[in-house]
């Protein structure tokens, strides 16, 4: 049998608020950007700095606790896999989308800005009474 991988981390802010919703089953879902940035030095000694968007969705607990507790700006660790979805729209177009289907969530941001916090991780099947 072969094995293979579908496993992202990222580190970034979040480039808007949370939005949560529930399927028509009940369950919440919760999407979010992150931007994420990389600089380099071209051969030249010229600084370069580019950022890549990822759409990310958490389901269940997560989602509900990145609801409460993310805002845009905020710093977060996410972890999870890589999921395309497709659909057809009214004009018969297809159109795809690539989301990170978020597992686990840390928050990177300091509570207080006068006092240094611990921060909360956060695992998909966890339930915990308090995030932090």
């Amino acid at each position: 049998m072969t094995r293979s991988l579908n496993k992202v981390m990222i580190i970034g802010n979040l480039g808007r608020d949370p939005e949560m919703r529930y399927t028509p089953s009940g369950k919440p879902v919760t999407t979010f950007s992150v931007a994420t940035s990389r600089t380099w030095v071209t051969s030249d000694g010229e600084r370069r700095e580019a950022t890549e968007w990822f759409n990310v969705v958490a389901w269940n607990n997560l989602a509900e606790i990145c609801n409460q507790f993310l805002r845009k700006g905020s710093r977060v660790y996410v972890e999870g896999h890589l999921q395309t979805r497709n659909w057809e729209d009214d004009n018969g177009c297809r159109h795809y989308r690539t989301e990170l289907v978020a597992n686990e969530m840390l928050i990177l941001d300091q509570r207080n800005h006068s006092q240094r916090q611990e921060s909360s991780f956060v695992e998909d099947d966890e339930a915990p009474d308090l995030p932090f």
